[in-house]
């Protein structure tokens, strides 16, 4: 408590953890941030690049193409719709942003740290994809405007005047080649220069902006002559510009779809609106600066909203605008017309290539931050560890190179709207789980999760959610199918062979939720024998001496509770601080490498019969408790470090956990005397506990002895019987039933299928075994156990038992002890009747029948009321047991078993 006193207040980062990693990884972080400090405010680092993103190819070149095939009511339409899920997409940014420190990546940076590195690495690639993929339809778009601007007509071979670029497929992508690397040199330079440069371009796109709003009131009508490309030729068309006009609004109105005549594709809804939501795909440009904004939390909030606001009343005036003012063919035939109808027109020209340059920038600008993100988590190790070099200033310049490249890949599509639709997809796909980071942050429920930005509840996280995912299905099933199943891939990869992060898994939190809840749910009135399981806590000295046994009861629980528990002899009294914090993080490494499902509970107590109270007492949860307590066996035997041969040891070249202590040498004395560990077991069955009392599983090889191939296959030996007394020995009691359902449920496991169960039945002449036999077969049939039966002849047995009682059979003496083992409470003092050759015999009798099994279940009598009489009743268990190998000895004192559905 007080070093945790003492330690330094952690930052909270989005759900982020600490830890000696995680600091060393800040420290490096603050040394860039030292470099190169963080400069633009909220309007050049948020609303400045998200309106240059927005009002983009869209706005200039792609308006007029969507209210030209939509109409008005469906361009208003699909405003409201792409409006809606990024509206709804903006506020859980806000959330997620105004939760805790934000750094460089943007999106990928608030999704990693608040759903985990599987997610947030998978999710950075695909906005990686989609920021690189947006980058070259921008370029693509530049060119377009390029060659209208320039081009040499189709049908030409040489150019006049201006018109001197020539128009073909290389052409056109060494004009892209040249554009991006323009973009390439800005982007080089760094955040500042780019800040600066998109400042200027965006008083350029203002202006240009408004000329286009007054050229709509102040052009008088005007015919515009369209020239398209038709086979080797061209041919011309007429737009018309009428001014405002009643009867042009209402040719507007309803949709017109018709034949792109760039890609000569028939568009629909869904290929429109894949073009047309490119104009909202930038709501993340200011995000993606996060790293180099002066207050990320404030800044992106008001920023962004402020942007999408201004962005989405300025497309819905425009398009009416376009709608009462140009007719159908000018808007489907001419992507360039505003430089048609503009007051003047090169302004128009140059708005175009400015905005359109900037999204470029922006969006490799932004791939290049969200991979240097991803190289600097090192979440795909050395693959992305050249995109971890930066320049002197910190502008991770190798990153940008690597989205420089992969963008120049992209270009080789060639056509604007032949990637439009697999832009768009990826972009909803990243909103969706921004959408999905924030709904799990809420449902989550965590204390931590304050966002300073309140404006959003689950709903608005889910309409989020549900928009992007119908959309994008709706715009293009291939692409989003494609686009889900590489999602998948990489969320398998990461999670498989990506490290451990310590930035909190969002999991966990939704896993505890749902947990508690399910837990107040469980409620054990409600308990019924027919959904019986058994819930084990098995008390662990030393796990180096234990791990075959841990193994083993695995195999026993049938996907019920299973708790290690561990007692340590100290008193908290007298120490500093808690002895058992340090162990915990090892005891969890043993079970991760075991891999068994068991919790670990370890206590204090100043004796081990007292911990194992504390432990069945307090172990588990509401209807989540042990019911059977599983102890190795007291004996003389030397501990064998069974964790050093484990095959999960052994396999690799990790080394054997070293939290634990070596194990007790031989001289060395026992934590534990015999009358305690009797004591223990005499406890467990007054508080209702069965109890398992394991000898000499760690000799156990369970993947020899289940694999080896010899016949008859291996075996599982059961003995329903209390051998310590053949004067009471019934078959049906609640122990035996107890110790069958155990067999069968070892048998059940998948490891243990191969196995074959041998019931052993103890029979005594004339006693009409075959009569016997029957009915124990039907017994068996009842409860849907299927064993193997074999009659076992004890008469030579039972006559050394018959020779040291004081009265003949059915006598007082008898009477008496079977009321005993009658009652529930009442222990039999028959340890002073059986005498050590009878038990020896009886040992002889189960170690005689062949062949060897895997292992043994024996019944286990109750510990006698006397307990003076512990130390022969543990005498007496050693000898029954001894030399018969791997043997568990059960009580059980719950009913376990039904006939019933």
């Amino acid at each position: 408590m007080a070093s945790s006193e003492r330690s330094a207040l952690l930052t909270y980062r989005l759900c982020g953890g600490s830890g000696e990693e995680e600091r060393g990884r800040e420290r490096a972080r603050g040394r860039a941030a030292a470099a190169a400090p963080r400069k633009l405010p909220t309007f050049l680092g948020v609303v400045v690049p998200t309106l240059l993103s927005m009002f983009s190819v869209v706005l200039f070149l792609r308006l007029g193409f969507v209210v030209g095939h939509a109409g008005l009511y469906q361009a208003l339409a699909m405003f409201a719709v792409a409006y809606f899920i990024i509206g709804m997409t903006v506020l859980s940014v806000c959330a997620i942003a105004t939760n805790g420190a934000l750094d460089a990546g943007g999106a990928y940076y608030m999704i990693s740290r608040a759903l985990g590195p599987e997610f947030g690495g998978s999710i950075g690639i695909m906005f990686f994809l989609a920021n690189v993929c947006g980058s070259a339809l921008y370029v693509l778009g530049l060119v377009e405007a390029v060659v209208d601007s320039f081009g040499i007509p189709p049908g030409q071979k040489v150019g006049t005047g201006v018109h001197v670029l020539p128009q073909s497929y290389w052409y056109e992508l060494l004009y892209g080649t040249v554009l991006l690397a323009l973009c390439l040199l800005v982007c080089l330079v760094g955040a500042s220069i780019y800040a600066k440069a998109t400042f200027l371009i965006f008083l350029i796109v203002a202006a240009v902006l408004g000329t286009i709003l007054i050229s709509f009131f102040a052009t008088q009508p005007i015919g515009v002559p369209i020239r398209l490309p038709h086979f080797n030729g061209s041919e011309t068309e007429n737009g018309s510009f009428t001014g405002f006009s009643l009867a042009t609004l209402r040719d507007n109105l309803g949709g017109g779809y018709g034949v792109d005549y760039t890609t000569g594709q028939m568009m629909s809804f869904s290929s429109v609106f894949a073009v047309m939501f490119n104009g909202c795909t930038g709501i993340m440009a200011g995000s993606n600066m996060s790293g180099d904004l002066k207050r990320p939390s404030y800044s992106i909030p008001r920023g962004t909203i402020s942007a999408v606001l201004f962005t989405y009343l300025v497309y819905n005036l425009l398009a009416f605008l376009m709608c009462a003012t140009c007719n159908r063919t000018l808007l489907q035939k001419d992507y360039g017309f505003l430089r048609d109808i503009s007051i003047f027109p090169p302004l128009v020209t140059v708005g175009i290539y400015a905005a359109t340059l900037s999204a470029a920038m922006s969006n490799l600008i932004g791939a290049s931050r969200i991979l240097y993100a991803l190289a600097r988590d090192d979440l795909f190790g050395r693959a992305l560890a050249l995109a971890k070099k930066t320049s002197a200033s910190g502008n991770p310049v190798m990153a940008v190179i690597l989205s420089w490249l992969v963008v120049q890949l992209v270009l080789f599509s060639g056509k604007l709207n032949t990637i439009a639709g697999v832009v768009t997809t990826f972009f909803l796909l990243v909103y969706a789980t921004v959408n999905l980071a924030c709904l799990a942050l809420e449902w989550a429920s965590a204390p931590n999760f304050r966002p300073t930005f309140r404006y959003f509840t689950w709903h608005t996280c889910l309409l989020g959610i549900a928009g992007c995912c119908v959309m994008m299905f709706l715009i293009s099933p291939v692409s989003a199918s494609a686009s889900l199943g590489f999602l998948l891939l990489l969320l398998l990869a990461l999670h498989y062979l990506s490290p451990s992060s310590t930035w909190g898994y969002i999991s966990q939190a939704l896993i505890f939720h749902q947990v508690r809840k399910y837990l107040l749910m469980l409620d054990v009135r409600k308990d019924h024998v027919k959904f019986w399981r058994p819930q084990m806590l098995l008390m662990v000295q030393n796990p180096r001496g234990s791990a075959r046994l841990i193994d083993f009861v695995n195999d026993l629980k049938k996907s019920g509770l299973y708790v290690l528990g561990h007692v340590e002899l100290q008193d908290l009294d007298t120490l500093p601080s808690d002895p058992l914090q340090p162990q915990q993080d090892s005891w969890l490494s043993l079970v991760d490498k075991l891999n068994v499902k068991a919790f670990v509970s370890l206590t204090l107590a100043p004796s081990v019969r007292h911990g194992v109270r504390q432990l069945l007492f307090t172990s588990g949860l509401g209807g989540m408790r042990p019911n059977t307590l599983v102890l190795g066996f007291y004996d003389d035997a030397v501990p064998q470090d069974g964790l050093a041969r484990h095959p999960a040891f052994t396999s690799t070249r990790e080394e054997v956990p070293l939290g634990f202590p070596p194990l007790r040498a031989p001289t060395t004395p026992k934590l534990l005397s015999a009358r305690e560990y009797v004591g223990i077991v005499a406890d467990a069955l007054k508080m209702l506990r069965n109890v398992l009392l394991a000898r000499q599983l760690e000799n156990l090889d369970k993947a020899w002895e289940l694999r080896r191939a010899a016949s008859p296959p291996p075996s599982i030996h059961v003995w329903p019987v209390n051998l310590l007394r053949p004067d009471s020995a019934r078959y049906a009691d609640t122990c035996s039933l107890f110790l069958l359902q155990m067999a069968c449920v070892l048998n059940m496991a998948r490891a243990w299928r191969r196995a074959r169960l041998r019931l052993f039945l103890c029979v005594e002449a004339g006693a009409m075994p075959h009569a016997q036999e029957e009915k124990l077969r039907q017994l068996l049939k009842d409860l849907r156990i299927q064993a193997q039966i074999q009659l076992v002849p004890w008469d030579a047995v039972t006559r050394l038992h018959w020779q040291t009682q004081r009265g003949p059979p059915g006598g007082p003496a008898s009477a008496g002890a079977e009321e005993e083992e009658e009652g529930a409470v009442n222990f039999p003092a028959n340890a002073t009747q059986v005498s050590d050759e009878y038990v020896c015999a009886a040992n002889k009798l189960v170690l005689e029948q062949s062949p060897a099994p895997a292992v043994r279940f024996l019944y286990l009598p109750r510990p006698p009321a006397d307990t003076s009489l512990y130390q022969l009743y543990l005498h007496q268990l050693e000898l029954l047991t001894r030399g018969l190998g791997p043997t568990v000895l059960v009580h059980g004192v719950s009913a376990v078993t039904s006939t019933q559905l």
